[in-house]
């Protein structure tokens, strides 16, 4: 077991403390093809009462996404994220007393999402799409999540794998951070994420997931995100992602005991009961 590097995250409207106990992110995908649970939230209304649901249940952040990164999808112009998107930030306004991030790769609907209330940025590209994402985030003074990916998400299942894992996520995941300094965010305001499932084979992730704690050379919070990834749904012959409840509690689980600062999670009332025990299992 690790013992975690505690940081303060600070947002417009408050503080996050990480290292203490670890913090739960809900995603609500409010988009039509994401891999797990696309088309279920496309109603603003049915969105924002899922996310009011999330925090009932428990969840530190509501991690919105409005356009589908899973294997194969091409992309969205940013008229088409903010059209699905700004409804539910609309909705949510004064609903919340957590935090909203918003998972996206472009500065401009970044801009959109935090003049409309999110309080940080998830960029799943870890600015290799926009670059400008990191000045939006720099001048709205709000954290920003880097997370490594190989390729694309259109290319990334058909490019050949990396020969060493920890060295293509090392060389990335640098690069990012290099580049958020260069646009004048601080580092304490920056969360790196090992993008699992993002151009890596089945034991690629398990192995990030056994070995997490390399991260902790980074000096930063670590994020997680394995909910429901087509990993589990291999590695337990399960084809429904909703049906991969089971072997996500493992990795949370495993995850957060190799150091991970939060955890990214469709199911979220289950998964806090799993971080609340594994935090007992780590205090000392």
């Amino acid at each position: 077991m690790v013992r975690r590097r505690k940081f303060v995250l600070r947002l417009p409207s408050r503080s996050l403390t990480l290292g203490e106990r670890t913090l739960v992110m809900g995603v609500l995908n409010v988009t039509p093809d994401s891999f797990s649970d696309g088309g279920l939230f496309l109603d603003s209304g049915e969105a924002a009462a899922h996310a009011v649901e999330m925090e009932r249940a428990g969840a530190d952040i509501i991690d919105v996404g409005a356009e589908s990164a899973r294997p194969g999808s091409r992309g969205i112009s940013a008229r088409e994220e903010l059209n699905r998107l700004l409804p539910v930030l609309e909705r949510l306004k004064g609903r919340l007393r957590v935090p909203i991030s918003v998972d996206t790769s472009k500065a401009e609907v970044a801009e959109a999402a935090l003049q409309a209330g999110a309080q940080m940025v998830n960029d799943i590209s870890g600015l290799r799409h926009d670059p400008g994402v990191a000045e939006v985030a720099r001048r709205y003074r709000v954290p920003l999540v880097l997370m490594h990916i190989r390729g694309t998400p259109y290319d990334m299942q058909k490019i050949s794998p990396a020969r060493n894992i920890w060295r293509d996520i090392d060389t990335g995941l640098r690069r990012s951070v290099r580049l958020a300094q260069r646009s004048g965010l601080r580092r304490t305001q920056l969360v790196i994420d090992p993008g699992i499932g993002f151009g890596k084979t089945v034991a690629q992730n398990l192995e990030i997931i056994r070995e997490l704690h390399r991260l902790g050379k980074f000096k930063l919070p670590v994020l997680i995100g394995t909910s429901r990834k087509t990993f589990i749904g291999k590695v337990l012959d399960l084809a429904e992602p909703e049906r991969r409840l089971w072997g996500t509690a493992a990795t949370v689980t495993a995850a957060i005991l190799n150091g991970a600062h939060i955890v990214r999670v469709h199911d979220v009332a289950e998964m806090v009961q799993v971080v609340r025990m594994t935090d007992a299992l780590l205090r000392r």
